[in-house]
């Protein structure tokens, strides 16, 4: 079809030249220390000892996650921001959509499997070597990488199919779902229905199984007796929790919800929360509240 739209143009932060430059400069110091940061937490844990428990493994997936995450969105937007990249084919804009998006699924399902984790380690201290043992650790890693990737894989081939008869301007600095279907000249309404409903089995079902986990949590830390050891239990899931609040919060807004009715310049800001900077809170919610990091470092 003469008519199709084979690629796209990135809009980015319209604005001078001077306001584009100075969020490249913060782009850039983000992206930087993000990949430091999560990277010093993958080098920290493996290299020592104290640290080669379950907790610290699924942490290390998580940080992992965030460095290709956010690899996946900081140097095409510095791009757009700087003029040099503003084009993006359609097969790439599919490309980086399903990997975005996989990627946040993911998250969504090691935030969980880290929420059990926590909730065994104070719910069942004495039992907690036996239960969440290294095998199955590797195996809930392994679920929540290759649920997130064939959970989006169905959307990913939904949306490849849409028309794009013009015009090819996306108001974003990436590929997502809505700036797709806005585009699009055939029916949305299959891709808008698939997006709602993985939106509920992924972002939905495991925030509550992380909600669930952590209404244990916190009952279980309430009985405890000793002040000391209540505030020791606290401590053990704070940065946990702080992630998970960070995390859905953004999340929620921006792809549960039944047709893609959010402001485009909204959803622009939001994602630059959730792609840029969530990723570079990580390590240090991680590290800056957590006496066993800060001690092997």
């Amino acid at each position: 079809n003469g008519t199709s739209v084979e690629e796209f143009i990135l809009l980015g932060f319209p604005g001078t030249w001077q306001f584009r430059v100075s969020f490249v400069v913060v782009f850039a110091l983000m992206y930087t220390l993000t990949v430091v940061g999560n990277a010093s937490i993958i080098a920290l844990v493996w290299r020592s000892s104290n640290l080669h428990t379950p907790m610290y493994f699924f942490l290390c997936n998580l940080s992992f996650l965030e460095i290709w995450y956010t690899t996946g969105v900081v140097p095409k937007a510095i791009g757009v921001m700087l003029g040099t990249s503003q084009t993006i084919s359609f097969s790439v804009c599919i490309l980086q959509l399903f990997f975005l998006l996989s990627l946040g699924s993911t998250e969504c399902f090691l935030l969980s499997v880290m929420a059990y984790d926590r909730y065994l380690a104070i719910c069942y201290p004495l039992r907690y070597s036996s239960l969440m043992n290294s095998v199955l650790s590797v195996r809930l890693a392994l679920s929540s990488w290759l649920g997130g990737f064939l959970a989006i894989s169905l959307l990913a081939f939904l949306t490849s199919r849409l028309t794009f008869c013009g015009p090819n301007v996306i108001n974003h600095f990436l590929c997502d779902i809505d700036s797709c279907l806005a585009l699009s000249c055939s029916d949305t309404w299959p891709v808008e229905l698939a997006t709602f409903l993985i939106s509920i089995i992924v972002v939905v079902a495991s925030c509550v199984v992380t909600l669930v986990s952590y209404v244990y949590i916190i009952s279980s830390i309430l009985r405890i007796q000793s002040g000391h050891s209540r505030k020791k239990a606290f401590s053990t899931c704070s940065a946990h929790l702080s992630v998970v609040t960070i995390w859905y919060g953004s999340t929620m807004f921006l792809y549960v919800k039944p047709t893609a009715q959010n402001s485009l310049d909204l959803n622009k800001i939001v994602n630059t929360f959730n792609t840029v900077v969530t990723p570079l809170l990580n390590p240090f919610i991680y590290t800056l509240r957590n006496k066993e990091v800060k001690l092997a470092l």
